[in-house]
């Protein structure tokens, strides 16, 4: 299982690591209206999924912000996932609040679906682990990171540079 610390303090992460090459599991996480999400709604397109701790934060509104500005030139065959724990009314009110009406948040507060399957629920916290995740057209897993201290910034280009590969 992949080591992660939070504020320099090492914590437990639940669920199962996932490795690039490994059939992307599917999972249920809320829209910001409270409707069901899964991975299969995106199905035939690339999907960066970018996991964050909590959207109210410097680091994860950053990173946020970041993966939806930088894949918004590859067309409608990439999606950009943003999935933490926080509540779907704390991420509509940041979308607002930020202006970025069409950034996808997506809420695993419900029962951390999204994170145990993807082996990124910090037992300690009840919050995602940071983390980045790349899957193909194919359902596979081209890119996986999992940032080693949860309050710095995943390699944002190495993610990119997985999703334009993909959408070559």
């Amino acid at each position: 299982m992949a080591q992660v610390t939070f504020k320099q303090q090492p914590v437990t992460l639940l669920g199962t690591e996932i490795k690039a090459g490994d059939e992307a599991p599917d999972f249920t996480v809320l829209q910001n209206d409270l409707s069901p999400f899964t991975l299969k709604d995106t199905e035939g397109k690339i999907r960066l999924i970018s996991v964050i701790p909590s959207i109210d934060t410097g680091v994860c509104s950053t990173q946020t912000k970041r993966f939806n500005e930088a894949v918004t030139d590859l067309g409608d065959d990439v999606a950009v996932l943003t999935i933490s724990a926080d509540l779907p009314f704390a991420q509509a009110r940041w979308k607002a609040s930020e202006g970025l009406d069409n950034a996808h948040t997506l809420s695993d507060h419900r029962d951390l679906s999204f994170g145990t399957a993807y082996g990124v629920v910090m037992k300690e916290l009840r919050l995602l682990a940071r983390s980045v995740f790349v899957i193909g057209k194919d359902g596979k897993v081209a890119y996986v990171e999992y940032v080693p201290e949860g309050t710095d910034h995943p390699d944002y280009d190495k993610a990119i540079d997985a999703v334009k590969k993909l959408a070559e």
